[in-house]
């Protein structure tokens, strides 16, 4: 084989080594665990945040608790037994018989035979309750639930009087009120 003779160049005052190839700067150790580390951290903080975030959008933590209304004390009626009002008793339960049992309390608690009218209503109704149309009758009201052994009273005009001149009360029998079958 002819030996060929380059002309001189720059290189050729390069001294010699004894490396050959590219010449790269060495990886600097532990580099590999700093990444891993890294990406460990942000997967955790990641995790967590899913985690609070959904449990405040699903509502089992708040953020800033929702304050709680103070309730407003209602002033307590003192308790009437008034003979003048017109009462009507109506049975809310399929036990027959129930109107003119307590119709019959209620005239032994004064109340004339004429003024205390027992009947049936068209369907069950759960709270045996007396119920009176004008705010002025609260006290009657809460008087004869007392006479009838305790009732829950409310106002409603779901029950007119039949008159206007005279005041009615309507006793509703509730199921709370039945024996039990």
């Amino acid at each position: 084989m002819p030996t060929t003779t380059y002309p001189r160049d720059r290189f050729d005052d390069v001294p010699e080594t004894d490396r050959v190839g590219a010449h790269r700067a060495e990886n600097p150790r532990m580099r590999g665990w700093v990444v891993l580390l890294w990406a460990a951290l942000a997967t955790i903080v990641l995790i967590a945040i899913g985690i609070f975030g959904t449990l405040i959008a699903s509502g089992r933590i708040e953020l800033a608790p929702t304050p709680t209304p103070t309730p407003t004390p209602t002033a307590e009626v003192a308790p009437v037994i008034d003979a003048d009002y017109d009462v009507v008793i109506l049975n809310a339960t399929t036990e027959q018989g129930l109107a003119t049992q307590m119709k019959d309390v209620v005239v032994a608690a004064g109340w004339s035979d004429e003024k205390v009218t027992a009947g049936e209503a068209g369907q069950e109704f759960p709270t045996t309750t007396v119920f009176y149309a004008d705010p002025a009758d609260e006290a009657a009201a809460a008087g004869l639930a007392g006479v009838i052994g305790g009732a829950a009273i409310e106002q409603s005009d779901a029950y007119p009087p039949s008159s206007p001149d005279v005041p009615q009360l309507t006793v509703v029998i509730g199921t709370d009120r039945a024996t039990a079958g």
